[in-house]
């Protein structure tokens, strides 16, 4: 069996092709015990990249459809699949889990019943119509609208506005497992933090397999490479109302223009490394103020499980950089928690594995 993925980003749109392990295939349905009785293999791999010039012509994230859409038909056209599997963007607040991509999930998606507009929403939208025209299934897994919160962790200081659970949830969710695996422990007998890296930021706390705490990298937490995190309130408002910027002018100082790139020209972490190498003295506090604001709400999520940590796991792009995982280890390693790196994103293969599960009858498929 081969299983289709498709990942689609903010400036390109990453395409895989996973096997399962040909023993197990031939028991494709067959209920398996342990999940470390099946192997997948990536057997096909392309990222195709959009220039921010190319992006531009579209007034939304939604007109991308067809032209995503077309360039991840040409790249599989000669590829054999039997299913295919796709991020599910911020939808409604779901359960963790496997979703089938149907019609319903396809008209929330263009009706804008949705919570956010976000390029990952294309991903269902592409694996329909290609599973459609190829007659097989698609399915979505663990979308960043996965909703698993306490109830106290909803309130936000204001009756008109609840904090929101949109995060990180697909690679989040896949290190808890690699984690649990390699403590060997049961992920509903476990509470893990987990700091996912990237562009954005999202600090998570899993209690034992429920994710009941985190930042939304768009509204709250630490800031990025790109996004601005919690700001002062005041400070906004007057920003809001002194008529220089628009509301679009704003949403993009706060998800795409702040962080690192509003105080010093560029998210690109290598260039802030070796500029605080060459004595960039502002570049170094900046950069050191992100990894303390990690470390801050690192701090939070440890409150959030009352101290009972099996490990904190950092991951994410940026969980590359050995030097801001050395620093942002010197902030945290006083709470004594076990502190596991896993660099990068699993977002792929987490992808593929959820369907498998599914297929395997590991886990049941969920209803959207």
């Amino acid at each position: 069996m081969k299983i289709l993925v498709i990942n689609p980003g903010g400036s390109s749109t990453k395409i895989a092709i996973f096997q399962i392990d040909s023993k197990i295939a031939r028991f494709k349905y067959a209920k398996i015990s342990k999940p470390a009785n099946y192997k997948i293999k990536k057997v096909f791999e392309e990222t195709i990249r959009h220039p921010i010039d190319e992006l531009k012509k579209f007034r939304s994230v939604l007109d991308q459809f067809q032209f995503r859409k077309d360039l991840v038909v040409q790249a599989v056209a000669q590829e054999n699949f039997d299913f295919v599997a796709t991020r599910g963007g911020p939808l409604k607040p779901l359960p963790s889990g496997t979703y089938r991509v149907t019609h319903k999930v396809v008209s929330d998606i263009k009706t804008g019943k949705v919570q956010s507009l976000h390029p990952s929403l294309l991903g269902s939208l592409i694996g329909y119509e290609i599973a459609q025209a190829r007659k097989v299934k698609a399915y979505f897994v663990d979308p960043e609208s996965v909703d698993e919160f306490m109830p106290i962790a909803r309130i936000s200081g204001l009756p008109e506005i609840s904090r929101k659970s949109l995060s990180h949830f697909l690679n989040t969710n896949a290190v808890v497992r690699k984690a649990a695996i390699k403590l060997n422990r049961k992920i509903n007998q476990s509470n893990f933090i987990i700091a996912h890296l990237g562009s954005g930021i999202t600090i998570a706390a899993k209690e034992k397999g429920k994710q009941i705490d985190a930042n939304n990298a768009n509204e709250d937490g630490p800031f990025s490479p790109s996004r601005t995190g919690c700001l002062p309130l005041p400070g906004v408002i007057e920003m809001c109302y002194n008529k220089k910027y628009s509301k679009q002018d704003m949403l993009d100082k706060i998800q795409r223009k702040g962080g690192l790139f509003a105080y010093l020209g560029t998210d690109n972490i290598p260039e802030i490394e070796k500029r605080i190498k060459n004595g960039d003295k502002k570049a170094e506090l900046v950069y050191n103020a992100m990894i303390y604001q990690i470390a801050k709400e690192i701090g939070s999520m440890y409150v959030a499980l009352k101290g009972k940590v099996s490990a904190i796991i950092i991951t994410g792009g940026i969980a590359y950089q050995k030097n801001l995982v050395r620093r942002l280890k010197n902030w945290i390693k006083f709470l004594g928690a076990l502190i596991l790196v896993f660099p990068g994103e699993q977002e792929m293969s987490a992808l593929a594995e959820g369907v498998v599960r599914v297929l395997l009858k590991i886990e049941k498929v969920k209803k959207y």
